[in-house]
């Protein structure tokens, strides 16, 4: 498919949300994007896999570097796309239209017109965003060609129903294990069982009273719930072994080290493997150039819940912001929608800070 990126940045969200790029299948899209953007004269274009850069060079004194993922969660008969109404406001419905095709539309538009921008910019539409780390495109391409990730600023298009999100909560995710001896069922006092083992940790998480953390201004909440659970062996055997999967959100004054002790604190005398950390990202916004930001798109900071990659950014030193259109408590939902203002307003705040002087 020829994307247009002369078209709105509501009919480009159309576009790119109705071409399927769940994580791991984005080369399709990725293909149309770079199709797209190496025609245009004032921008540097590299591509690494299905992510691809593309950046001005107009010798301005700062640089901002934007960047959208371009892969969805699973599609479950929510693509193509649909124009709805909701509560008489025009929406755009589908797979993709929160997290965060509609984001990334206006970035693609904004990248072919503003040919002469305020501030120099890098954007970065990158693959496999929503699986584990190790396959995350924007990490793959910083080992590779870091030097793209000099930036003063950084803003990511996720969902923040139009407002200005700092930082974000970091994540671990760790598997919480119980043993026991088999036995048939009918003699179940010739075993020990695992699953009845596990009750104790679902206990714990359940009387868990999660954190409210004030961070340079913004509250974060935290969360430590367990997620999944499995064992059995059969439906006559008493099982010897259950795994309960835990995922904490801690907030970003938190390092990975301190979420990791406090979990095996709360579920002290179990055994724990952590199997994925990712560290939070501060707020950022008393940097200048985040200031300005926040006054030129016209919103009121608040805080990210959810993980982003402005953690990568946030790591690298460089103050870093989601601010995108869509509902976040809409994201990976069946009925994943966007009122088309919103994309619409976005499209002008970004706008605005881009080509004021």
């Amino acid at each position: 498919m020829v994307l247009d990126l002369t078209m709105s940045s509501v009919d480009l969200t159309r576009a790119i949300c109705d071409i399927p790029s769940v994580s791991g299948d984005e080369k399709a899209l990725a293909d149309a994007i770079e199709a797209a953007i190496t025609p245009l004269a004032h921008l540097d274009v590299f591509r690494h896999g299905n992510t691809i850069v593309a950046r001005t060079d107009r010798g301005r004194g700062q640089r901002v570097a934007i960047a959208g993922h371009i892969d969805t969660v699973p599609i479950n008969d929510n693509v193509p796309t649909k124009d709805i109404e909701v509560d008489g406001v025009p929406t755009l419905w589908g797979r993709g239209t929160v997290d965060m095709k509609a984001g990334v539309a206006v970035q693609l538009k904004l990248a072919a017109e503003l040919t002469d921008p305020a501030i120099d910019i890098t954007w970065m539409w990158y693959d496999n965003e929503e699986i584990e780390a190790s396959k995350n495109g924007l990490g793959l391409l910083a080992a590779v060609r870091p030097d793209l990730f000099q930036a003063d600023f950084a803003i990511l298009g996720e969902p923040s129903d139009g407002e200005v999100e700092g930082g974000c909560n970091g994540t671990l995710r760790a598997i919480v294990r119980t043993t026991g001896v088999r036995a048939h069922s009918a003699r179940a006092w010739i075993g020990e069982n695992a699953i009845h083992r596990a009750a104790p940790i679902l206990t714990r998480l359940a009387e868990y009273r999660a954190k409210e953390v004030l961070v340079e201004g913004l509250l974060y909440r935290e969360s430590l719930s367990a997620v999944r659970i499995a064992g059995g062996v059969a439906g006559n055997v008493i099982p010897d072994a259950c795994e309960v999967e835990v995922n904490y959100r801690f907030a970003p004054s938190k390092s990975a080290a301190d979420a990791e002790a406090h979990l095996r604190g709360v579920l002290a005398g179990f055994d724990i493997e952590i199997t994925d950390a990712a560290e939070g990202a501060r707020p950022g916004l008393d940097a200048e150039i985040a200031k300005q930001f926040v006054t030129a798109v016209g919103a009121e900071p608040r805080p990210k819940y959810g993980w982003t990659d402005v953690a990568r950014f946030s790591a690298l030193g460089i103050p870093a912001v989601n601010y995108g259109p869509g509902d976040p408590h809409l994201a990976h939902h069946d009925e994943e929608r966007v009122p088309l203002a919103q994309i619409e307003a976005v499209e002008r705040g970004l706008r605005a800070w881009l080509t004021s002087s």
